[in-house]
């Protein structure tokens, strides 16, 4: 099979015209780098988390899942390498941008809010805490970036420029509607989704299709609802945890020789964990 893409989590296989395996690998990556170790599992557990919320929001949009089971895959894929964490998905034509929805005061935003009281040119009101939830949930479209490189937050205006208006209001408009819907779900587990990442593009018909993942620790934060409390960082279950523990060791801008194994066992558990709460289950290999 044609490997045509080796991004920061997947790698991407072309299986025919219409079809794509995508594998998603163990790697884990940190202020726009790959780390030097694996988190063993972390793909299997991310691919099951896309497909459980890519069903949860069938009736919002379409999405390029295919099949998840190893039986459909082709012969070159139907063995336990790829077990768990790969789907064959639909091939699609992608926007070039990614689709941020915040909802609370975190992060990027947070900075961004206190030198200009904006976030990606739109105006929030004065008086605002760190992680405070925002009145209503705002879009942020930025850049894609490859490896090594750094997104860059972009104004609706730009993705205007680069989509054209219907489709840039449409996916604005269907990008809430999802952290919407998601959003209470996940209230109703105990977590609070601060912002969220998604990709969308368009098939052969030009029907606006959601793609690549949805709503794992990797594209967005998950808070505990138990120990939520405005004005400070939040507990967080996905890789925050890694992205502290980088800074505090000098490595906000570059990469570690190697993660410490307490490092790497920390950020797993916090991934399982949010799992867990999500899909009100035990994590196993889901053939």
């Amino acid at each position: 099979m044609k490997n045509i893409s080796s991004g920061k989590v997947r790698d991407i296989y072309e299986v025919d015209e219409k079809r794509l395996l995508m594998v998603v690998s163990d790697r884990i990556s940190a202020f726009d780098h790959i780390m030097p170790n694996d988190i063993p599992q972390k793909g299997i557990l991310l691919n099951q988390m896309s497909a459980f919320w890519f069903d949860y929001v069938s009736d919002l949009i379409p999405n390029h899942v295919l099949s998840t089971k190893l039986d459909d895959f082709p012969k070159e894929f139907q063995n336990e390498s790829f077990q768990g964490r790969s789907m064959l998905v639909k091939k699609l034509k992608m926007l070039p941008i990614e689709c941020i929805v915040r909802g609370y005061l975190s992060g990027s935003s947070w900075k961004s809010y206190l030198q200009t009281s904006e976030i990606c040119g739109i105006k929030i009101q004065k008086g605002m805490k760190e992680s405070e939830k925002l009145p209503t949930p705002i879009f942020t479209p930025s850049s894609k970036a490859h490896s090594g490189s750094h997104d860059e937050n972009i104004t609706f205006e730009k993705a205007i420029e680069l989509l054209g208006e219907d489709l840039s209001e449409k996916i604005k408009s269907k990008s809430i509607e999802i952290y919407d819907k998601c959003a209470r779900y996940a209230l109703s587990k105990g977590l609070i989704i601060a912002d969220a990442k998604f990709e969308f593009g368009l098939d052969n018909n030009g029907e606006l299709i959601i793609a690549d993942e949805i709503l794992t620790p990797d594209s967005s934060r998950f808070w505990l609802l138990d120990t939520y409390e405005i004005g400070r960082s939040q507990d967080s279950l996905d890789k925050q945890y890694l992205r502290n523990w980088l800074s505090m060791n000098g490595y906000a801008n570059k990469l570690p020789n190697y993660l410490p194994q307490h490092v790497i066992e920390m950020t797993k558990s916090k991934y399982l964990e949010c799992y867990e709460k999500i899909m009100g289950q035990s994590f196993e290999v889901i053939i």
